[in-house]
């Protein structure tokens, strides 16, 4: 096995994850993921040894999501109940499962520029300039992007900005509430 097929296997995981978070279809996520390293082994000679290998994967992932996309929608291609009926189920009784639900409706209902930076720099904790060079826009769109993706998140998950902080400090100074008041 070379070196540049060791490096591949490495990072298949993250491609799947950030692939089954866009898609929200394990079939439809290992087919993309499978496109990607069809093209990243064809295009290996395209890639610089000593680059950033994931970053020019998830580009290649990215671009091939938003091909598969487009075509979706030129071919007007629709997903019968039955292929999605099992993803919607949820197990009895489990209620981190259902929080875990909650967040990946509300982060499939966030607009697509959105859902992207939140689910490369918050699920795989990629570095704002890494997202930037992946979705080629400047580095202050995804701040932007990011900003608005996580308040959006909050208002649907009914959580309050800084809520931690604001638990921390009534515990520090349990007076402070009344004082405010």
């Amino acid at each position: 096995m070379s070196e540049f097929a060791r490096l591949l296997e490495t990072e298949i995981p993250r491609l799947r994850r950030y692939a089954r978070a866009l898609t929200r279809d394990p079939s439809r996520a290992d087919d993309l993921v499978q496109s990607c390293l069809v093209r990243a082994i064809a295009k290996e000679h395209l890639w610089q040894p000593g680059t950033d290998l994931r970053a020019w994967l998830f580009t290649i992932l990215h671009n091939q999501h938003v091909n598969d996309i487009r075509r979706f929608v030129r071919e007007g291609a629709g997903l019968p109940v039955e292929e999605i009926g099992a993803i919607l189920t949820v197990p009895p009784n489990a209620v981190d499962s259902l929080q875990l639900r909650d967040l990946e409706k509300a982060i499939a209902t966030l607009p697509v520029e959105q859902r992207q930076v939140i689910l490369l720099v918050g699920l795989e904790g990629m570095h704002y300039e890494k997202v930037a060079a992946i979705l080629r826009v400047p580095i202050g769109t995804v701040r932007s992007r990011l900003s608005r993706g996580r308040e959006t998140l909050r208002r649907k998950m009914g959580m309050r900005r800084g809520i931690k902080a604001d638990k921390h400090r009534r515990r520090a100074n349990p007076g402070a509430a009344s004082q405010a008041a």
